[in-house]
């Protein structure tokens, strides 16, 4: 009786082992099945757009964006003009909505040509924090309408916004960026505007030209930020008067982020007028050399819906 209950125990013990090892097993399977959930890298930029050129970020699921733009006249228009601040102001106001933390619509309206503008953003891949993601990648495709009247039709004879294509314009992007431990965010963005119309005989429909974007952390709620576009299409690059005069320059911009609770307030400095993609890409006429820039300000407001 004893031996048996010696045999009995010992084959139960055996069991249990068998057992023990067969869950490791299962379980071992399981987490190869179900591998650990991908942590990604969050606020390579603290908004959905820098200066002027849009960001990688989008809003989160659900979220409601209301943001405001403004830029005033050039600095070296002189101390009786408050360099800048009396006189040829530029503001933008939008709205955009994200769906669910990846793909943002937006519309805008500046006072430039009184021109409306629209947009899609979609959010293709995101930087993990073990690298196998090494990069976020967004797209963005635009398109602006100008509503002004021509302001020269009574003059040539006819208007040059008829038919109403003519319009028409749109950029399309590729936002390519990379966050660099907790303080440097770098961005680089292949862009592809197309007219409908030109402005002149020798101008391409098509230009082409790549941003680079930077935001360097300084204190927890502050950043310096950086924006420069070059224009590839020479068309544009190389613009010059009839009297060799350069006509329009590269865009390029200085800024500070501060984040204040439910939104973040930037200051800049930047040598565009315009503020949205064809605008300020293709017809930036200040030049940097000689301090042809703008004070100006975004300020933004996020609601959960």
């Amino acid at each position: 009786m004893k031996n048996n209950f010696t045999v009995l125990a010992a084959f139960f013990y055996c069991f249990i082992l068998s057992c023990d090892a067969f869950a490791q097993d299962l379980n071992s399977l399981m987490m190869e099945e179900n591998p650990k959930e991908k942590e990604f890298v969050f606020a390579t930029f603290k908004g959905t757009r820098l200066v002027n050129m849009h960001t990688i970020e989008t809003q989160g699921k659900r979220v409601l964006e209301y943001r405001i733009s403004h830029r005033f006249g050039d600095i070296n228009s002189g101390g009786a003009n408050a360099f800048g601040l009396d006189g040829g102001a530029s503001i933008r106001m939008g709205l955009e909505y994200c769906f669910d933390g990846r793909f943002n619509i937006g519309i805008g309206r500046t006072n430039i040509d009184k021109t409306v503008d629209g947009y899609a953003k979609y959010r293709l891949l995101r930087q993990t924090t073990d690298n196998k993601n090494p990069l976020s990648i967004t797209l963005l495709a635009a398109s602006y309408c100008i509503t002004a009247k021509d302001p020269n039709q009574s003059i040539n004879g006819y208007n040059k916004y008829d038919p109403a294509t003519n319009r028409l314009s749109y950029c399309f992007q590729a936002m390519i960026a990379r966050k660099f431990g907790d303080r440097l965010s770098l961005q680089l963005s292949p862009t592809m505007i197309h007219f409908n119309l030109v402005e002149r005989a020798l101008d391409k429909n098509d230009m082409f030209a790549l941003g680079f974007v930077g935001r360097v952390k300084i204190t927890k709620r502050t950043a310096f930020t950086f924006e420069y576009t070059h224009r590839l299409t020479t068309n544009y690059a190389a613009q010059k008067d009839a009297a060799g005069n350069t006509l329009y320059y590269n865009p390029i911009a200085f800024g500070l982020d501060i984040e204040t609770g439910g939104h973040v307030f930037q200051v800049h400095l930047a040598n565009s007028q315009g503020m949205i993609e064809s605008q300020f890409i293709p017809y930036t006429t200040s030049s940097l050399k000689s301090w042809g820039l703008r004070i100006g300000f975004n300020i933004s407001r996020v609601f959960s819906l």
